[in-house]
């Protein structure tokens, strides 16, 4: 499988495990699935902690490797970006971003987020 991972599951994932449900992290740490992070959910952390939202300790670039490997970079396109405005779905940017990066690559995206669940044809993990 080929898994998405919003923003907050990438966090969780990196800083508190505990907070993922046994059989998303199941699907998390199975080697035969991929595990994808969008430039939107990069953006999306480093905007949560200018906040004071989340704390992400040391230097950017070392951070974003670290929280980064063994993943693979979801691309951001011209096609994402329309689909993005193109769903019915809640204003959030970074969440449209995500959702439309999953249903223009065909990803799973993984969520803790119901508002995030059952988008038609967007295929989603819950986070249980």
């Amino acid at each position: 499988m080929r898994l998405l991972l919003d923003t907050h599951i990438w966090l969780w994932l990196i800083s508190d495990p505990a907070k993922i449900g046994k059989h998303a992290l199941a699907e998390l740490t199975a080697p035969q699935n991929e595990i994808w992070i969008s430039p939107i959910s990069t953006w999306e952390a480093w905007m949560l902690h200018a906040k004071g939202r989340i704390h992400l300790s040391g230097d950017p670039d070392a951070w974003l490797a670290r929280a980064t490997q063994s993943t693979r970079m979801a691309p951001l396109t011209h096609e994402i970006a329309m689909t993005a405005t193109q769903l019915p779905m809640h204003a959030d940017p970074a969440d449209r971003f995500l959702a439309a990066t999953a249903k223009v690559l065909d990803l799973t995206l993984v969520t803790a987020y119901e508002k995030l669940l059952g988008l038609g044809s967007i295929q989603s993990l819950a986070n249980r």
